[in-house]
């Protein structure tokens, strides 16, 4: 499957577990609605620095929205946070916490490689 096509299903799956709409990935990320619409169809590329953005609202690494592993995949959507009523600050918020954590949990590895 092209490339494109699987980031744009990823990015549908993570906006969907979410409970995001296309226009409020729109907002966050500063684009037109269709924007999203056709990231996700893959009408048209997401430049690196947008998908780096969702992957971290997503709470997930760059490299996992090219992801066609279903288990792993459902393994990730698990843990996405899903939508109570939080706006585009809030979608901000959330972003930076999952990239702290994330990167939390990759010092802890790198610490315990080293012992």
């Amino acid at each position: 499957m092209e490339i494109m096509k699987i980031i744009g299903r990823n990015l549908k799956k993570y906006r969907n577990q979410m409970g995001l709409t296309q226009d409020q990935l729109a907002t966050y990320l500063g684009v037109e609605r269709s924007t999203i619409s056709h990231y996700e169809t893959a009408e048209r590329e997401a430049s690196l620095g947008h998908l780096s953005r969702l992957a971290d609202l997503f709470g997930i690494e760059l490299e996992e929205l090219s992801e066609t592993d279903e288990a792993r995949q459902s393994a990730k959507l698990a843990f996405a946070f899903r939508r109570d009523g939080f706006d585009e600050r809030d979608m901000e918020s959330i972003a930076s916490f999952q990239k702290i954590v994330r990167n939390y949990l990759k010092m802890n590895e790198i610490l315990k490689n080293d012992e």
